[in-house]
């Protein structure tokens, strides 16, 4: 039963060995779908009877029959169509679809799926709020959420395979349903594939050889394998388990084209994805046999007819010199050191389409000749595709950039730029001209600020840095240094741009103005034109190399200088300055806006609005009553490894309350203050970590807003501020007499009061 031609199963079954006739696939009986709807089936290991066909609306009648069996517990499109019939009687109307064929069907859970439970497909439905069939988009990404994790990490919940994984499961009951007669294997395309002549490609069975991916001992040795080594995301990870829970048979031949030769049987051709699995071993040696041309157009002493498999086992595999052998035994020796000394290789970039594949078969092939797992990959880096302005590259639609176009246009530092900023992991990168052009200007004006830096007529102030300032900067240098080297070598490079590049250029454009006329230190001046020329070496080589050997006079290059030194970073003393920069500034600075605004209805005898001049502060050094309760028992629930709160994190904050005494609240106002409180300060762990739970802050408030008070008088353009402590007395009775209710200041969160004179 299958679509007509030329979408339909049919042919390809024909091509497939599954008919009487090859390619002539017999029509016994044409039917439309609608003639279908309610026929009752018999559906292997189903636990009902009888269940019917159904219209669903998202089905693709271009692969397979154009018929598959609904499991609305982990499909999201069987899920909404199953709920589409129960909900809209117009529908099941519409396709004459009988009352007993949908509702007396529920989901019957069949794989518990960590994150999802065991009815993912009601889970995240809900989650996304699709509403029906036609939220194809959501339902698209309801299936990318589900799909993967439900083989990788899902657990059978019925039949025989119980407590399984469906990666394990899967195999055992295709193998099962195939003995039965219950079902028949055949090949499609995953897509359309389209030949260069316009025709619709399609499998057929010919003569072929495969490799047998799947062997059990070897698929065992290639998990071990991939389990030790780095693919810099869970997600690039998966793909390879989820890959090996499929990947048996592969075809390793085709009949025409470039490639190698089979050795055992040279009427075929290696096809190009199986062949070269591990030339990356002919990396380490291909200039003995190249002549030092990379081109290959100049060989040397070595010929190819020379090259023997007992050759590449002396090579590769500490063989014994060959018998005979053409090449001296000193040559092929030091042929081995090389390789000994490179392999295992330590990263191997590509494409993420090619994990499905190309890079699975080398991780396969890597186990199979070296089998002590001492040279198996000790990396693979995948990326996405590029984008340019958010869109598929394509000539057609002129929407297109070569590599030389876009140094031509940018500059190569300014191109580089944009592509550490296009993105990292595994999703496809966005080339933005708008980023990259802004990287022209940005490097243009940091260079001038460089010059201008290292002139006589700076303004910077000499003698060791002693400012808190001064403490605040070098900071941010250690921090950058820290956070910089983390990046790269997770191969994060817009994470790496990210604090060599902006966040340690907003932190020296911060202590420039925090200085204010008394300049800054030329000892950290130096230190970060230095540190930041060294950080972003790998991303803007030539701009580098300027700074480090004209502007800065260094000697040799700046690709040898090496990784800067920093002292450990001092996070928090970072805490302190981002309390500084990023909350108390902001803050006052909007009360003062809130003050200084004129009336929204004006009136004729309306004063004008007063001018801020001074300001008071208090302090508080800690959390106190239900507040430290449920800070306490946040600390409690918070994973640091995860990175999450347990699940009972909300019924624990709630008991934690009911133990307050004396707070003069009833237990629903409690709740209603607590919660809000406890949500926010989730999100801040989730955020900073488990130190955002701490019931005083690590430093102390009061003493950092004196030492910073005249940056913060220039700052905030006041006169005067008046720093005291929720503990003193005398300052709260302060409070009291101007009206000032100090309920609300906590740490991190003073009471700010602001006066016109």
């Amino acid at each position: 039963l299958c679509q007509q031609p030329p979408t339909c199963a049919a042919p390809l079954h024909s091509l497939q060995e599954k008919t009487p006739k090859r390619g002539e696939p017999e029509c016994l009986l044409e039917l439309t779908g609608q003639d279908l709807m309610g026929l009752p089936l018999s559906a292997p290991n189903c636990p009902h009877d009888a269940i019917y066909v159904l219209p669903l609306l998202t089905i693709l009648m271009n692969k397979g029959t154009g018929i598959v069996t609904s499991v609305p517990s982990d499909s999201p499109d069987d899920y909404t169509a199953l709920q589409d019939l129960k909900k809209k009687p117009k529908l099941r109307e519409k396709y004459n679809i009988a009352d007993e064929w949908v509702m007396p069907f529920e989901v019957i859970p069949i794989i518990d799926i960590p994150g999802f439970g065991d009815v993912a497909a009601q889970v995240v439905c809900e989650q996304l709020k699709v509403q029906s069939q036609n939220d194809t988009a959501k339902l698209a990404e309801a299936k990318q959420l589900v799909y993967l994790k439900g083989f990788t990490d899902g657990v059978m919940k019925v039949g025989p395979m119980a407590g399984k994984k469906v990666s394990e499961a899967k195999p055992v009951i295709k193998e099962q349903m195939i003995s039965e007669g219950h079902a028949l294997a055949y090949s499609e395309p995953e897509k359309m594939v389209m030949s260069r002549s316009g025709d619709v490609c399609v499998v057929a069975l010919t003569d072929q050889w495969y490799l047998v991916y799947g062997e059990e001992q070897w698929q065992a040795d290639t998990s071990a394998a991939l389990e030790k080594m780095e693919c810099y995301s869970e997600e690039a990870k998966n793909s390879f388990r989820h890959c090996l829970g499929w990947l048996q048979q592969w075809a390793c031949s085709r009949s025409f084209g470039l490639g190698t030769r089979l050795p055992w049987d040279e009427q075929y051709l290696i096809e190009s994805l199986s062949d070269s699995t591990i030339y990356m071993a002919y990396y380490t040696i291909a200039h003995y046999i190249q002549n030092n041309d990379m081109y290959g157009q100049h060989p040397g002493a070595i010929r190819a007819e020379d090259l023997t498999h007992e050759v590449w086992d002396y090579i590769f595999l500490q063989g014994p010199y060959p018998e005979g052998c053409a090449i001296p035994e000193g040559t092929l020796l030091k042929m081995r050191q090389e390789f000994e000394f490179w392999y295992p290789f330590d990263l191997r970039v590509s494409g993420k389409d090619l994990i499905q594949n190309h890079l699975t078969f080398s991780l396969y092939n890597h186990t199979a000749i070296w089998p002590a797992g001492d040279k198996n990959p000790a990396s693979f880096r995948c990326n996405g595709h590029l984008l340019l302005n958010s869109e598929k590259m394509s000539k057609s639609t002129g929407n297109f950039k070569t590599l030389s176009e876009a140094i031509a246009d940018y500059s190569a530092d300014a191109m580089r730029w944009a592509l550490a900023d296009a993105g990292d992991g595994m999703d496809d990168a966005n080339f933005e001209t708008t980023t990259a052009n802004a990287a022209i200007l940005r490097l243009t004006k940091e260079l001038a600020w460089m010059e201008e830096s290292l002139g006589p007529t700076a303004g910077l102030r000499d003698g060791p840095p002693s400012t808190t300032h001064d403490k605040f900067f070098e900071n941010e240098l250690n921090i950058a240094v820290y956070r910089a080297k983390d990046a790269y070598d997770k191969l994060l490079f817009r994470e790496a741009l990210k604090s060599a590049g902006y966040d340690l250029a907003n932190a020296r454009d911060v202590y420039r103005f925090a200085c204010g006329p008394e300049g800054m230190n030329r000892q950290l001046v130096l230190r970060y034109i230095e540190t930041s020329c060294l950080l972003l070496v790998p991303i803007t080589p030539h701009t580098s190399e300027h700074i480090w050997s004209n502007l800065l006079q260094k000697q040799g290059s700046v690709l040898r200088a090496g990784w800067p030194q920093a002292a450990e970073p001092d996070f928090v003393m970072q805490r302190q300055a981002q309390y500084i920069e990023d909350h108390f500034i902001p803050s006052v600075r909007k009360l003062i806006s809130k003050a200084e605004a004129p009336p929204k209805k004006k009136k004729a005898d309306t004063p004008p609005p007063p001018k801020i001049t001074h300001g008071q502060v208090w302090v508080s050094q800690q959390f106190v009553g239900w507040q430290e309760a449920v800070l306490r028992a946040l600390q409690g629930k918070y994973d640091a490894s995860s990175n999450s709160f347990a699940a009972d994190t909300v019924p624990a904050v709630l008991e934690a309350v009911k133990s307050v005494e004396g707070s003069g609240l009833n237990e629903k106002q409690l709740k209603q203050m607590a919660m809000p409180f406890a949500k926010y300060k989730m999100e801040e762990a989730q955020a900073g970590g488990l130190q955002v739970l701490d019931v005083k802050l690590p430093f102390d408030e009061a003493a950092l807003l004196w030492d910073n008070l005249p940056y913060l008088l220039r700052s905030l353009n006041l006169s005067g501020l008046a720093i005291s402590s929720t503990a003193d007395s005398a300052a709260v009775d302060a409070a009291k007499t101007a009206g000032v209710d100090l309920g609300p200041a906590c740490p991190g969160q003073p009471v700010v009061h602001l006066a016109a004179n």
